[in-house]
């Protein structure tokens, strides 16, 4: 990488060489040119001078100030900027070490890396980020770049020490009247909404990608080789309008936890309306949904002892009722799977079995009697 700036760090008595390196690359984001819908050229700036309406040249353009609410510019030259009192032209000089909290992510610009600049600035600046890394806390002091004087922020990184240019306190601008006036949430809505950040896991950076920036790229690939344009996909959200928050909030838990059908994944999760349902009936101290699932644990386990001894009642009857099988005068023992009730109830199916096949013996035996004599 090409260093951008060369200078030191300053804090007390102790001053590190230091080569700054952009540590971020926006060349990768997508950008268009401008050009002639008619013949399709692109379109260049050119500096015109307000006064006789000719191209200006590169070599002939300066700066000026114009101050606010005026009309009148001020010529500045390189000469007047150099004889200005700037002793962070060349130094960052660190006021303080503050706890990392205290930096509001607003006031953050841009971000470089600072490299040693030399072999004898490497055991300051190790020492500067180890003490950085173990105290948890961020320098905070004020550096010259480019013809302007920032607030800089200085915190350890991957074994490197990273400075974030800052915006000063009176370049933030205040969030009155952005936000809602007071809005009432109920304890349910803001416990579902914990569970539903709670359970989306955590952000993985290698996965995140530009997927703008792709679909740019597939449509040019598309123009150059003379193809169609693919349709984009359509878009899972209905755009419904926010109606039952509470609703929404539990079938998002649910996508999340893997619980849902496919219709309630997050990235489709829609609003069910109000209207035309029945009202739910009152429980007493009933807490929040967070399944489909209805009453406490206790009573869901009586539910289902209630349900196997409903089985269980019904089982003997079945077996009661269905004829038994023989073959060749032999009756088919039941399987014990199928063996449930009381012992008595057994005893009585037992019985009723025997009878079944004693009747049968006899009406077989009838029927030879009644072949021999005819």
């Amino acid at each position: 990488m090409r260093s951008i700036w060369n200078g030191s760090i300053s804090f007390g008595l102790v001053t590190i060489p230091v080569k700054t390196y952009s540590a971020t690359d926006r060349t990768s984001s997508v950008s268009f040119v401008r050009i002639h819908e008619k013949d399709g050229a692109q379109v260049h700036y050119r500096k015109i001078c307000e006064l006789d309406g000719e191209e200006v040249p590169n070599e002939e353009v300066g700066k000026g100030y114009q101050p606010p609410g005026d009309e009148t510019v001020v010529p500045i030259t390189d000469d007047d900027l150099s004889q200005l009192p700037m002793p962070t032209a060349k130094t960052l000089s660190i006021l303080s070490f503050v706890d990392p909290a205290e930096i509001d992510p607003l006031q953050m610009d841009k971000a470089y890396y600072l490299g040693p600049n030399g072999a004898t600035a490497a055991k300051p600046y190790t020492l500067l980020r180890e003490a950085l890394e173990h105290h948890r806390k961020v320098a905070v002091g004020k550096v010259a770049m480019r013809g302007r004087e920032s607030l800089a922020m200085l915190r350890a990184y991957d074994r490197a020490i990273v400075m974030h240019t800052l915006l000063w306190p009176d370049q933030i601008r205040s969030a009155t009247g952005v936000a809602p006036d007071d809005v009432e949430l109920r304890e349910n809505e803001l416990t579902l909404a914990e569970t539903l950040m709670d359970s989306l896991g955590e952000l993985d950076p290698a996965e995140l990608h530009d997927d703008y920036r792709e679909a740019v790229e597939e449509l040019v690939a598309a123009k150059v080789e003379g193809e169609e344009p693919a349709a984009p996909a359509a878009s899972g959200s209905s755009g419904a309008q926010v109606i039952d928050l509470t609703a929404a909030l539990e079938k998002s838990v649910r996508a999340a936890q893997g619980g849902g059908d496919p219709g309630t994944r997050a990235g489709s999760a829609s609003v069910t309306s109000l209207r035309g349902r029945k009202p739910a009936k009152k429980k007493a101290e009933a807490g929040p949904r967070t399944s489909g699932r209805s009453g406490t644990p206790a009573q869901q386990a009586a539910k289902k002892t209630s349900s196997g001894s409903a089985t269980a009642k019904k089982a003997p009857g079945k077996r009661t009722a269905a004829a038994a099988k023989t073959s060749g005068g032999r009756t088919k023992a039941a399987s014990p799977a199928k063996k449930t009730g009381t012992s008595t109830r057994a005893s009585a199916a037992g019985a009723a079995t025997k009878k079944a096949s004693k009747g049968t013996a006899k009406k077989a035996t009838g029927g030879k009697a009644g072949r021999k004599t005819g």
